[in-house]
């Protein structure tokens, strides 16, 4: 196992997403009166409980969160975390 990276880089965030078939979503349900996206997840299938959102709104959120974003560069590794600030 390959140990974690961690950025706040939207364009190494996209790549890694989209290199891994991935999309951002939210958690359903988890939206704050319209003002944020909620809770940010990656969307690797059709899992019902996600929903898609735009990376402008996936982006916003995740600064406005102060998240980094925790993963693996294996590439056979979906590894990865949201993380407060770090």
């Amino acid at each position: 196992m390959s140990s974690a990276n961690s950025t706040k880089d939207h364009d190494k965030i996209k790549s890694w997403i989209e290199k891994h078939d991935g999309k951002p979503a939210i958690v359903k349900g988890t939206e704050d009166d319209g003002d944020g996206a909620g809770l940010l997840r990656v969307k690797f299938s059709n899992d019902d409980d996600l929903e898609e959102v735009e990376w402008q709104e996936f982006f916003s959120t995740f600064d406005e969160s102060d998240l980094s974003f925790l993963y693996q560069d294996d590439k056979d590794s979906r590894f990865f975390k949201f993380v407060k600030g770090h």
